[in-house]
């Protein structure tokens, strides 16, 4: 791959981590995430896998050294695998650092192994709850041994495993102290997030805001954390839990804004390029590599990064509208 000039964009961040949503489908139905009935792309919509790997491989050359495959949930989508092959391919060849996945754990038992081979060494595994009812309440019907299950499988595949938690008032509060526990107790990392405004769900989610400041004031009551300089490339700030390998990390859109240090843009299942969570900005990365191949899609990537944002700007209160329509699972997690 002939190279470029490095990704850097106009406030002088260089960017140098990629997450690609492959689908903007799920086979769960989080409350804070989807509305119940969800109209869904026509396929026909969906950049082509190929098409995914040829935009990814422009960014690998241009400086990115991390990718990410998230959804929706990306092991829904068929012959995923295949794309993790080619990803995997750049790894250890002076370009890409890391792939990682971001799932619900649903189809992870069918597909550590396969994810392992592709030269992933570790997952994140969204898990708002451990217990069975309000895990259903929450994903509105999933099981619980299922996604454990899946868990157990990454572990013997030899991934790395991570748990995304996001931290609801008035369902899930009560279970973070016990959660981080518990992944202590299975050499896991766990990382908090607070609830994000995007699209229109079924709840209002002031109902559920919960400040990771008041959950870190009281982990720290309960747990001796001791601060770590360590960095995964994300926004997220961690913690250690002494006599552990286990570092808790702590998402806070809201709380503390994390943007000065963005390193980041998403690729969407449809081929937008969107430069941050809480803007509309994007440019049409489908349109450029059919209309006009790689060298249109170099030009086009030059233009997202003059024009991205400082920062987002994310709220919540009673009855507000979502800071933009877009769900999160067609941006990408």
């Amino acid at each position: 791959m002939a190279s470029a000039s490095p990704l850097i964009d106009r406030h002088g961040r260089t960017i140098s981590y990629l997450r690609i949503s492959v689908t903007d489908r799920c086979d769960l139905r989080c409350r804070y995430c989807m509305a119940e009935q969800m109209t869904f792309l026509p396929r026909e919509r969906l950049l082509s896998l190929e098409e995914i790997a040829l935009i990814a491989e422009r960014f690998i050359a241009r400086g990115t050294s991390k990718i990410r495959l998230s959804g929706g949930e990306p092991l829904v989508r068929r012959d995923i695998i295949d794309l993790a092959r080619r990803l995997g391919r750049h790894l250890g060849d002076g370009g890409l650092d890391e792939l990682t996945m971001t799932t619900n754990g649903v189809r992870l038992g069918e597909h550590a192994e396969a994810l392992a081979d592709a030269g992933m060494r570790r997952v994140n595994v969204s898990l708002d709850s451990r217990d069975p009812e309000v895990f259903r309440h929450i994903t509105r019907h999933g099981q619980i041994e299922t996604v454990l299950g899946g868990i157990a499988a990454a572990k013997a595949a030899g991934l790395a495993v991570k748990i995304n938690m996001v931290a609801l008032k008035g369902l899930n509060a009560h279970e973070i102290a016990d959660m981080l526990a518990w992944c202590a107790d299975e050499a896991l990392d766990l990382t908090l997030i607070e609830t994000m405004p995007m699209g229109s769900v079924d709840e209002d989610r002031a109902d559920r805001f919960l400040p990771l400041t008041h959950i870190l004031d009281d982990l720290l009551g309960r747990f001796d954390l001791r601060r770590d300089a360590h960095r995964s490339g994300g926004p997220a700030r961690y913690w250690r839990l002494a006599g552990t390998d286990t570092r808790l990390g702590l998402i806070s859109p809201l709380t503390a804004n994390f943007c000065d240090g963005c390193n980041r843009v998403r690729l969407t299942t449809e081929g937008r390029l969107y430069l941050c969570l809480g803007h509309d900005d994007q440019v049409d990365l489908k349109a450029a590599i059919r209309d006009g191949g790689l060298p249109a899609v170099d030009a086009a990537i030059d233009a997202a990064l003059a024009i991205k944002p400082r920062r987002h700007d994310f709220r919540i209160a009673e009855g507000s509208a979502p800071a933009v329509a877009r769900h999160m699972s067609v941006t990408g997690g």
